[in-house]
């Protein structure tokens, strides 16, 4: 992530300096679980305290009149600080006479009287708040949050020259909660602007994941070019709500009519919408469980159910998410056909949560597929890659799309704080033919191998990318001074490319990280790429034929590359 973004203000330790201590009489205890804080300095910003292994508190901000203008969760410090996460004061839209009206699930049995929580005395005041980074796996050169968690990629766009991502996220911690769309912008795919939060919860629930296209038409009466998106709202049931900008996305606007789609389908979310030409509406494709659903609509508001897809086909080890589907070129020849994108977690190849995708025909109201049920087929076959999905109106046609590079198995214990999870670099989809079958091409998006330098070098950094040419069977270990290690095993005879990360350095914050992830190649490999960025590493061939992505955590950088076989490699410093 651009470095001028996430250095906004100071650094942790400093601005507890600068900051103004709130005073012990402004929390009122009504019980063991309940106390209500007055909010009290006329400053732009509350910083509170989080520790996370605290128990959730439940938090109201409530005005003067008694209004309930914002509520949120957080885990409020009870013994020991983590970090500090924002409340910002002056994006209220009632700024006097503040209360937060506070919950705490739990005891006091088992957490001790709430009145001696450590984060009372420890609640302070600021004129903003400090995004230096302070963590050292935090990538140089892919999106993350400046603070605060993050998971799927949503409602991605491109209009005048800029690409626009939003993201799910929490504002308020670096573990999953309070599910907000938070945003950042780039006109070249590798550095990126963080906007704020676009969109948040509201009566209906919170905001889940869901997508954004740009209506040129305005078939939705919001206006010539309006960008409309629509999302889950994630409350006691998961309906679909609509959001339109008239500012290309930098403010959004809920539709009065929300919400827009409601059904009594459990894990009934991720709407993804398009233009469909062939048939002159919009289509949108949404997860139901284990299967899609495929709606049609002239306006963006009225939504008509056409049919189901996924029974019996592909992976069902856990629920069907984010899914997309577009139509792509296959190379070669003159022909195409759709591809249809589904998340599914859990049920990877590696456990946990992955991609998996089918190809086949589309007529605007169904899919069909063209494999057979039993095969699933994988975009990427490492343990990191999940919820990808594309930018609507990317230009020349292209397909540009994005993952969130964790997995659930352990994206809540990952060793950062300040942030977690980054996303993966941009890839560019179509579809390639191999041995009778159609498979999906990943291949870095030409603004990655625009940000390269002209000069190449051998020695290996903490943020470059490798390029390793290949004459058979070889391994290419990237490793430091301390025994830490990755090793890539490419087997040109069983057709296979393995990663091992086993004794990749920091592994004990959950069982299920260390593994050894393995590709079927459909061809051979001749160049390789490989992404490597302080806490991953994105392995693919450059033909587009292969993708594995995995996250490392080396006590210190990988400074050596070793080689066996007949393999050279150069590589390129990514800044």
């Amino acid at each position: 992530m651009k470095h001028s973004i996430i250095s906004r203000s100071l650094a942790a330790s400093a601005l507890l300096s600068v900051a103004m201590a709130a005073s012990a009489q402004d929390t009122h205890f009504l019980s063991s679980n309940h106390c209500i804080y007055r909010i009290s300095a006329d400053k732009n910003v509350l910083l509170l305290p989080v520790q996370e292994k605290a128990e959730v508190c439940n938090v109201k901000v409530v005005d003067g009149n008694s209004n309930q203008i914002k509520a949120f969760n957080i885990r409020l410090a009870s013994n020991h600080i983590d970090y500090y996460v924002p409340l910002y004061i002056s994006n209220l839209s009632s700024k006097q006479n503040l209360s937060l009206d506070i919950h705490v699930n739990g005891s006091y049995r088992t957490d001790g009287e709430l009145a001696g929580f450590t984060c009372w005395k420890n609640m302070k005041y600021a004129d903003s708040f400090d995004t230096t980074n302070r963590e050292k796996y935090r990538p140089v050169y892919h999106h993350t949050p400046a603070y605060g968690w993050m998971n799927d990629p949503n409602g991605m766009f491109y209009k005048d020259g800029v690409w626009h991502l939003y993201f799910q996220y929490n504002p308020y911690g670096s573990q999953w909660e309070n599910m907000t769309w938070g945003h950042s912008t780039s006109t070249d795919l590798m550095h990126w602007t963080y906007q704020g939060t676009a969109v948040e919860a509201d009566a209906w629930g919170t905001v889940f994941s869901g997508s954004a296209v740009v209506d040129k038409n305005n078939t939705s009466g919001f206006g010539k070019d309006a960008i409309v998106g629509m999302y889950t709202s994630a409350g006691e049931n998961q309906t679909q709500s609509l959001v339109y900008s008239t500012d290309d996305g930098k403010t959004f606007t809920k539709y009065a009519g929300n919400p827009v789609i409601t059904s009594n389908v459990p894990d009934f979310r991720d709407p993804h919408i398009f233009w469909n030409p062939e048939i002159n509406k919009w289509n949108m494709i949404m997860a139901a469980g284990q299967h899609m659903e495929i709606y049609t609509s002239d306006n963006l508001k009225d939504w008509k159910y056409e049919s189901s897809f996924g029974e019996g086909y592909g992976n069902h080890g856990g629920v069907w998410e984010c899914p997309d589907l577009m139509k792509l070129k296959v190379r070669g020849t003159n022909e195409e056909k759709w591809m249809l994108i589904c998340n599914i977690n859990p049920g990877g190849p590696f456990g946990g949560s992955a991609t998996q995708y089918f190809t086949g025909t589309f007529d605007g109201k169904k899919f069909t597929c063209e494999t057979a049920p039993e095969v699933t087929k994988w975009m990427d076959y490492g343990k990191d890659h999940y919820a990808t999905v594309t930018f609507d109106n990317a230009p020349d046609g292209r397909h540009v799309a994005i993952a969130w590079m964790s997995n659930w198995q352990y994206a809540n214990q990952v060793p950062t704080m300040q942030y977690r999870s980054a996303n993966s670099i941009p890839r560019d989809l179509d579809l390639y033919e191999y041995a009778g079958q159609t498979y999906c091409g990943v291949t870095p998006s030409p603004e990655v191998t625009a940000a390269r330098p002209k000069k190449s070098t051998k020695t290996l950094t903490e943020a470059c990318e490798v390029v390793v040419s290949l004459k058979g069977t070889s391994t290419i270990t990237l490793s430091n001074e301390l025994g830490e290690k990755v090793v890539m095993t490419y087997d040109e005879r069983a057709r296979t490319f393995s990663m091992d990360r086993t004794k990749s350095g920091q592994k004990d914050f959950s069982d299920d990280f260390a593994a050894i992830t393995t590709a079927p190649l459909h061809g051979k490999i001749t160049h390789l790429r490989l992404f490597v960025d302080r806490g991953s590493i994105e392995a693919l061939d450059a033909d587009g034929r292969m993708a594995m992505t995995n996250l490392v955590f080396p006590t210190k950088p990988y400074n050596k590359i070793t080689l066996t076989g007949r393999a050279k490699h150069q590589v390129f410093n990514l800044k």
